[in-house]
Protein backbone atom coordinates (compact mmCIF):
# COMPACT_ATOMS: atom_id res chain seq x y z
CA UNK A 1 0.00 0.00 0.00
CA UNK A 2 1.28 3.45 -0.91
CA UNK A 3 -0.21 6.36 1.01
CA UNK A 4 0.78 10.00 1.26
CA UNK A 5 0.98 11.57 4.70
CA UNK A 6 -0.82 14.84 4.01
CA UNK A 7 -3.60 16.36 1.96
CA UNK A 8 -2.69 16.64 -1.68
CA UNK A 9 -3.93 19.57 -3.77
CA UNK A 10 -5.16 18.93 -7.28
CA UNK A 11 -2.38 19.46 -9.83
CA UNK A 12 -4.98 21.03 -12.15
CA UNK A 13 -6.57 23.67 -9.97
CA UNK A 14 -4.98 23.39 -6.51
CA UNK A 15 -8.25 22.51 -4.76
CA UNK A 16 -8.51 19.65 -2.27
CA UNK A 17 -9.02 16.08 -3.41
CA UNK A 18 -10.80 13.14 -1.85
CA UNK A 19 -9.98 9.44 -2.04
CA UNK A 20 -12.36 7.62 -4.40
CA UNK A 21 -10.65 4.24 -4.47
CA UNK A 22 -7.44 2.43 -5.15
CA UNK A 23 -5.83 0.62 -8.03
CA UNK A 24 -2.87 -1.66 -8.49
CA UNK A 25 0.25 -0.36 -10.22
CA UNK A 26 2.89 -2.81 -11.41
CA UNK A 27 6.56 -1.99 -11.67
CA UNK A 28 9.90 -3.74 -11.95
CA UNK A 29 12.76 -3.30 -9.53
CA UNK A 30 16.46 -3.22 -10.30
CA UNK A 31 16.66 -6.95 -9.49
CA UNK A 32 14.07 -7.74 -12.18
CA UNK A 33 11.47 -8.57 -9.54
CA UNK A 34 7.95 -7.39 -10.36
CA UNK A 35 6.09 -5.55 -7.62
CA UNK A 36 2.48 -4.50 -7.32
CA UNK A 37 1.73 -1.32 -5.41
CA UNK A 38 -1.75 -0.35 -4.29
CA UNK A 39 -2.07 3.38 -4.97
CA UNK A 40 -4.88 5.78 -4.18
CA UNK A 41 -7.21 7.28 -6.77
CA UNK A 42 -8.03 10.86 -5.85
CA UNK A 43 -10.78 13.07 -7.27
CA UNK A 44 -10.64 16.84 -7.31
CA UNK A 45 -13.71 18.34 -5.66
CA UNK A 46 -13.62 21.32 -8.02
CA UNK A 47 -12.71 20.05 -11.50
CA UNK A 48 -13.71 16.38 -10.86
CA UNK A 49 -10.58 14.97 -12.48
CA UNK A 50 -9.11 11.71 -11.22
CA UNK A 51 -5.44 11.60 -10.22
CA UNK A 52 -3.31 8.70 -8.98
CA UNK A 53 -0.98 9.21 -6.05
CA UNK A 54 2.37 7.86 -7.22
CA UNK A 55 5.38 7.52 -4.94
CA UNK A 56 8.56 9.28 -6.06
CA UNK A 57 10.20 6.07 -7.25
CA UNK A 58 7.56 5.53 -9.97
CA UNK A 59 7.55 7.45 -13.25
CA UNK A 60 4.14 7.98 -14.85
CA UNK A 61 3.50 5.54 -17.69
CA UNK A 62 6.77 3.65 -17.16
CA UNK A 63 6.94 0.05 -15.95
CA UNK A 64 10.37 0.17 -14.33
CA UNK A 65 11.19 2.11 -11.18
CA UNK A 66 12.93 5.45 -11.70
CA UNK A 67 16.18 4.06 -10.26
CA UNK A 68 16.37 1.58 -13.16
CA UNK A 69 15.70 4.15 -15.85
CA UNK A 70 18.13 6.60 -14.27
CA UNK A 71 20.88 3.96 -14.09
CA UNK A 72 20.57 3.17 -17.80
CA UNK A 73 20.41 6.84 -18.82
CA UNK A 74 23.48 7.63 -16.72
CA UNK A 75 25.51 4.53 -17.63
CA UNK A 76 24.45 3.56 -21.12
CA UNK A 77 26.88 0.65 -21.54
CA UNK A 78 27.78 -0.25 -17.97
CA UNK A 79 24.61 -1.11 -16.04
CA UNK A 80 22.97 -4.21 -14.59
CA UNK A 81 19.31 -3.46 -15.34
CA UNK A 82 17.46 -6.57 -16.60
CA UNK A 83 15.60 -4.98 -19.51
CA UNK A 84 15.68 -5.90 -23.18
CA UNK A 85 17.38 -3.73 -25.78
CA UNK A 86 14.13 -2.40 -27.22
CA UNK A 87 13.11 -1.11 -23.78
CA UNK A 88 16.48 0.58 -23.31
CA UNK A 89 16.20 2.12 -26.77
CA UNK A 90 12.73 3.52 -25.94
CA UNK A 91 14.02 5.01 -22.67
CA UNK A 92 16.77 6.89 -24.55
CA UNK A 93 14.34 8.11 -27.21
CA UNK A 94 11.84 9.16 -24.52
CA UNK A 95 14.49 11.01 -22.48
CA UNK A 96 16.03 12.84 -25.42
CA UNK A 97 12.70 13.77 -26.96
CA UNK A 98 11.45 15.36 -23.72
CA UNK A 99 14.61 16.87 -22.23
CA UNK A 100 14.06 20.36 -23.69
CA UNK A 101 10.42 20.32 -22.55
CA UNK A 102 11.40 19.25 -19.02
CA UNK A 103 14.08 21.94 -18.80
CA UNK A 104 11.51 24.53 -19.85
CA UNK A 105 9.05 23.22 -17.25
CA UNK A 106 11.65 23.25 -14.48
CA UNK A 107 12.78 26.79 -15.32
CA UNK A 108 9.14 27.92 -15.38
CA UNK A 109 8.55 26.30 -11.97
CA UNK A 110 11.67 28.02 -10.63
CA UNK A 111 10.36 31.39 -11.85
CA UNK A 112 6.88 30.74 -10.42
CA UNK A 113 8.29 29.85 -7.03
CA UNK A 114 10.73 32.78 -7.15
CA UNK A 115 13.82 30.64 -6.69
CA UNK A 116 17.20 32.28 -6.92
CA UNK A 117 19.83 31.37 -9.52
CA UNK A 118 17.39 30.61 -12.34
CA UNK A 119 19.47 30.06 -15.50
CA UNK A 120 18.72 32.67 -18.13
CA UNK A 121 20.07 30.88 -21.20
CA UNK A 122 19.53 27.19 -21.64
CA UNK A 123 19.52 26.37 -25.32
CA UNK A 124 19.61 22.84 -26.68
CA UNK A 125 22.20 23.89 -29.24
CA UNK A 126 25.10 24.18 -26.82
CA UNK A 127 27.78 21.53 -26.53
CA UNK A 128 26.59 20.07 -23.20
CA UNK A 129 24.99 16.65 -23.12
CA UNK A 130 21.37 16.30 -22.06
CA UNK A 131 22.49 14.88 -18.71
CA UNK A 132 24.78 17.86 -18.06
CA UNK A 133 22.03 20.33 -18.95
CA UNK A 134 19.47 18.69 -16.66
CA UNK A 135 22.14 18.29 -13.97
CA UNK A 136 22.57 22.06 -13.88
CA UNK A 137 18.94 22.30 -12.74
CA UNK A 138 18.39 19.29 -10.48
CA UNK A 139 21.93 18.15 -9.71
CA UNK A 140 23.62 14.93 -10.72
CA UNK A 141 23.38 13.12 -7.39
CA UNK A 142 21.37 9.88 -7.31
CA UNK A 143 17.59 10.24 -7.73
CA UNK A 144 17.93 13.07 -10.24
CA UNK A 145 15.13 11.58 -12.35
CA UNK A 146 12.77 11.79 -9.36
CA UNK A 147 13.71 15.46 -8.98
CA UNK A 148 12.64 16.05 -12.59
CA UNK A 149 9.42 14.05 -12.47
CA UNK A 150 7.87 15.15 -9.18
CA UNK A 151 7.55 18.93 -9.74
CA UNK A 152 6.41 18.53 -13.35
CA UNK A 153 3.76 15.96 -12.41
CA UNK A 154 2.61 17.95 -9.39
CA UNK A 155 1.68 20.98 -11.48
CA UNK A 156 0.05 18.87 -14.20
CA UNK A 157 2.64 19.42 -16.94
CA UNK A 158 3.61 15.75 -17.40
CA UNK A 159 2.89 14.57 -20.93
CA UNK A 160 1.71 11.06 -21.64
CA UNK A 161 3.59 9.25 -24.37
CA UNK A 162 2.59 6.25 -26.40
CA UNK A 163 5.03 3.39 -26.50
CA UNK A 164 3.30 1.56 -29.36
CA UNK A 165 3.34 2.79 -32.93
CA UNK A 166 0.11 3.28 -34.83
CA UNK A 167 -0.16 2.13 -38.42
CA UNK A 168 -0.96 4.58 -41.19
CA UNK A 169 -4.34 2.93 -41.72
CA UNK A 170 -5.60 3.45 -38.16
Amino acid sequence: MVRGAGRIPSPCCGKSMTVVGTRNRKSKKRSGESCIYNIRRLECGHCHRIHHELPDFLVPYKRYESECIEEVLTNRTNHDIPADESTLFRWFKWFHSFIDYWIGCLISIMHRTKQENVPLSFSSGNSETALHRIGRLVGDAPRWLERIVRPIVNINLWLQTRSAFLSERS
